[in-house]
């Protein structure tokens, strides 16, 4: 509802349009934006541009202003969590992580926030790597002043989508794995080529926090190869990653050694492209994978889409990878 009032009597109204500042000279622009909830301290900035009396909306019993509802919004997701919530800005409000880590967002919930109407809930996808600083959430509601009762179901929603053990956002901080390489190959062991998988391996596992602690090569032979994954694991490593010799060929023989080694296969093969040829394998807890050649040359493969959740302290499953290849071609 819209009515005149003096503006000391304002305090608490919205503003239903902006309200322009001019200072011969100076300055010309917007002094209080459409939407604005008039508090005591906007009396004198008022007075200065001439508005001893101006129009303003007032909040019905029921209904919230955009900026309280998105505030609203964001809260509901965030719980009591160390994310961050940025100020309201033309009605949004972002959720923002405070490390870096691995984002966990709970699909089922965004989708049921969706699914009411003028409320808008706005994320970046699941297992995405973030930095510190980075935004995860965006909330907002459609209309400038929306029924509370909206609000309310999405705060309902959210305590009991908890209640049932989901945690709907949060940020999973990356641990410092002590990473063994095993680079197999006759031709790198021999000396004929160089090495182009250590130095991109080392790279991708730094991003994450982690370090490759030791790097070892081994001829395309089974026994060789089981040898230099139990000499890592004597060392203690977190992790273990084969490189080189996973495809079909007769002489590639690393698929067949990480099994000969005592490893359970999780799966040999992912449908992701690049990295369909990519195994992962448990050895105890400690996770192997088999990295394909693809690796060595695109940026991002099933490798880059595994790695941080290992990091992040996960355990890799069947169904993870069979849930990649949806979304998962990356290449034409």
């Amino acid at each position: 509802m819209l009515r005149e009032v003096k503006v000391e009597d304002a305090i608490g109204m919205i503003l239903p349009h902006d309200l322009t500042q001019i200072l011969p000279g100076e300055f010309k622009g917007r002094l209080f934006r459409k939407g604005h909830q008039v508090t005591e301290a906007d009396i004198p900035a008022l007075l200065s541009i001439g508005k001893e009396h101006i129009y303003a909306m007032e909040l019905q019993p029921g209904y919230l202003h955009e900026d309280e509802a998105a505030q609203r919004l964001a809260k509901a997701i965030a719980g009591d969590s160390s994310l961050r919530l940025t100020e309201p800005h033309e009605g949004k409000v972002n959720v923002k992580s405070e490390i870096h880590g691995l984002a966990k967002i709970d699909k089922a919930f965004v989708d049921a926030v969706n699914a009411i109407d003028e409320v808008v809930l706005s994320t970046i996808r699941s297992n995405t790597v973030v930095q510190a600083g980075a935004s995860l959430v965006g909330t907002r509601v459609i209309p400038l002043i929306v029924d509370e009762a909206k609000v309310v179901e999405v705060e309902r929603l959210a305590a009991a989508r908890r209640q049932e053990g989901f945690t709907l956002l949060e940020v999973k901080p990356f641990r410092k794995l002590r990473v063994g390489v095993i680079t197999t190959g006759s031709e790198v062991f021999k000396g004929r080529i160089e090495d182009k998988f250590g130095p991109i391996v080392k790279e991708k596992v730094a991003q994450l926090g982690s370090e490759v602690v030791d790097q070892r090569f081994a001829l395309d032979d089974s026994e060789a190869i089981v040898g230099e994954i139990h000499a890592l694991l004597a060392l203690g490593v977190d992790l273990v990653l084969v490189t080189g010799g996973m495809s079909v060929d007769p002489d590639d023989r690393t698929p067949g050694a990480i099994k000969q080694a005592g490893a359970r296969v999780v799966s040999y093969g992912t449908p992701m492209l690049p990295g369909s040829m990519l195994m992962i394998a448990y050895l105890g807890d400690v996770p192997i994978m088999g990295l394909p050649g693809c690796v060595m040359h695109d940026p991002y493969t099933s490798f880059d889409v595994l790695l941080p959740r290992i990091c992040a302290g996960e355990t890799i499953v069947r169904s993870d990878i069979t849930e990649m290849g949806y979304g998962g071609f990356y290449q034409c």
